[in-house]
């Protein structure tokens, strides 16, 4: 026989061989682990998640109402003041200036009805006794009410202009830590329609609020009282710990569209405040939080993994062992000797991961979550529980497919 031929037919021999033992073979040199968990007790809770602001409790905006210059400003940002401390002064010179006109007009009308009010009372006694007209008479009661109505509007002309002055002098209104200055000494404020603000003042930056938006799909879930855990992007690995004070009624619209279509879509949010305790000054005002509201909580109860309510055995997995089903919406399986028993089970609160179970077994019991099937190639090993079915060989071994060949 020609050499060549015979190699041909060797290389061939050993291709078949190494199929059979990769598909063929496989099944017989592969087991099936059942993994088992124990039925423990456990806390589970259900949540919603927003996204929110940090902001003080308290935040005071500190503003002027008379228009002029700033004159001194005494505080900067981070600035920590007491209440009814000097922050800034404005320019005095015109506030003076109103406030001794004020003053001069007021005298000027002091006088007056000081005069007007003798001589009312000197005609009235005349008057009584008949020693002089009625029209003169009523001529000084008519200038006395004059000049006393003068009088009273140039004494309130006055404690304006007084109050306008001291509004020149700008205190802080509590203890607090200055977060913002919106002026610089020199600039012009004026008080229009609504007052200029010139500073934030926080008046304590240990305790921090989180106003979070909450979709109106979800606001049904949150209460008062309403466990917290919120992370800010500054402090990825940290979990700061909050509890719901308010969920404010009023709702917030906010519209969005497409520039590409003519739909228009709405979202109603409400705002829900969250207090939360900031003792090492981590949470700056205004940084975003990532907020998880739990909506409902049950501690201390029996949970199990929802893997092992998803477990179904197999006939292709159990292999001689025997199967006991149930007819139950919910079941979780044992393994024993000689098989698999399903337990019918009632289910309470999930948190995605683990659910509750209020009746139907005990605690400390061992049931099943998944079955892996493995074998000589790690390619072989796969879980019941992913995606890839467990019966499917993992993909042959072409490298040592071309090496058997070679040899040959």
């Amino acid at each position: 026989m020609n050499k060549k031929v015979v190699i041909t037919l060797v290389a061939a021999v050993v291709v078949i061989a190494a199929c059979f033992w990769i598909f063929g073979g496989q099944k017989a040199q592969s087991k099936v682990d059942f993994v088992t968990e124990t039925v423990r007790k456990g806390d589970v809770s259900n949540y919603i998640t927003a996204t929110g602001t940090i902001e003080p409790v308290t935040e005071v905006q500190v503003g002027t109402q008379v228009s002029g210059i700033i004159d001194k400003i005494y505080v900067d940002y981070n600035s920590v003041v007491k209440k009814g401390q000097l922050i800034a002064e404005m320019d005095k010179v015109t506030l003076l200036s109103d406030l001794e006109s004020a003053r001069a007009t007021c005298d000027g009308a002091k006088a007056e009805f000081d005069y007007q009010k003798k001589l009312y009372e000197r005609n009235r006694t005349l008057h009584e006794k008949q020693l002089i007209s009625d029209t003169d008479y009523e001529e000084s009661v008519y200038n006395y009410q004059r000049a006393q109505s003068s009088y009273l509007q140039s004494k309130a002309a006055l404690a304006r202009a007084e109050r306008d002055l001291s509004y020149a002098t700008i205190t802080s209104p509590i203890d607090g830590v200055v977060t913002s200055k919106d002026v610089e000494e020199g600039q012009t404020v004026a008080s229009g329609f609504e007052t200029p603000t010139l500073f934030n003042i926080a008046a304590d930056l240990t305790k921090m609020q989180v106003v979070a938006d909450v979709d109106e799909a979800d606001i049904a879930g949150v209460r008062d009282g309403a466990r917290v855990t919120f992370t800010v992007d500054a402090y990825p690995d940290d979990v700061f710990e909050g509890t719901v004070r308010q969920i404010r009624l009023g709702s917030t619209n906010s519209s969005s569209s497409s520039s590409a279509s003519t739909t228009s879509e709405t979202v109603v949010t409400y705002e829900v405040v969250i207090t939360a305790d900031n003792p090492d000054l981590k949470l700056k005002p205004r940084l975003t939080a990532n907020v998880t509201i739990y909506t409902d909580t049950r501690t201390g109860v029996l949970v199990v993994s929802n893997k092992a309510l998803r477990f179904t055995p197999e006939p292709q997995l159990v292999g001689k062992r025997s199967i006991a089903d149930c007819d139950a919406p919910h079941k979780v399986w044992m393994l024993d000797e000689t098989g698999f028993t399903a337990y019918a089970v009632e289910v309470g609160l999930s948190d995605g991961q683990h659910t509750e179970i209020t009746s139907g077994i005990a605690e400390g019991t061992q049931v099943v979550t998944e079955a892996v099937l493995r074998g000589m190639m790690p390619s072989a090993e796969f879980s019941q529980d992913t995606e890839r079915s467990p019966f499917m060989p993992g993909p042959p071994d072409r490298n040592k497919k071309n090496k058997a060949g070679k040899e040959g």
